[in-house]
């Protein structure tokens, strides 16, 4: 099994290479620019409906994980592969390559900053974190993966701010309540 990760990591990274060497790799528009987006997100905002927000998420996570060409994409896959696995090292490898060749895909940072929060790297997640944000300020789940770093760090109050915002985001997300509430549970409080 790591053999076969191992040698399907090398083939996409000599694809990646020619398709870059020959011009192929180019910025395009990216996950956070998909035009059915702001409509997703508001109807996130505004569903009653549970099951309704859950799926309104996963189609906004497909617009998220669908790169901007096909190397890309195909390199995300093997970065979730890595993931699946446990492979984190491939994993950050290729999201390396991923951010050095897609700058703007906002999805390759938040994949990197999962996989340095999984290595206890959690200053350099978090500094992708803010770059994830930077270019898709809607992002639930880098905030929400930016609230649990404050809540493993011990800072209950930065980590009610981060459920409070991905709340605005997705009013229904159970985890963000969740972590909400066991921020405010920390924090002494019931605001």
């Amino acid at each position: 099994m790591v053999a076969d990760l191992n040698c399907r990591f090398l083939l996409i990274r000599m694809a990646f290479v020619l398709l870059a060497s020959a011009g192929l790799v180019m910025q395009a528009n990216a996950d956070q620019t998909a035009a059915e987006l702001p409509d997703l997100f508001e109807q996130l905002k505004t569903t009653e409906d549970s099951a309704e927000a859950k799926q309104l998420e996963q189609a906004i996570w497909a617009h998220w994980l669908t790169g901007p060409d096909a190397a890309s994409e195909q390199m995300m896959l093997q970065i979730q592969t890595s993931l699946q696995v446990g492979r984190h090292d491939v994993g950050l490898l290729l999201c390396n390559q991923l951010i050095d060749a897609y700058p703007n895909y906002a999805e390759g940072w938040n994949k990197r900053a999962t996989i340095f929060y999984l290595l206890n790297r959690l200053e350099e997640s978090v500094e992708d974190i803010q770059t994830t944000l930077k270019l898709e300020p809607n992002h639930f789940g880098a905030l929400s993966g930016l609230g649990l770093i404050l809540l493993r760090t011990g800072d209950a109050e930065g980590a009610l701010h981060a459920f409070e915002e991905v709340l605005e985001i997705s009013p229904l997300s159970p985890s963000a309540e969740m972590n909400a509430a066991l921020a405010r549970d920390k924090l002494g409080t019931d605001i």
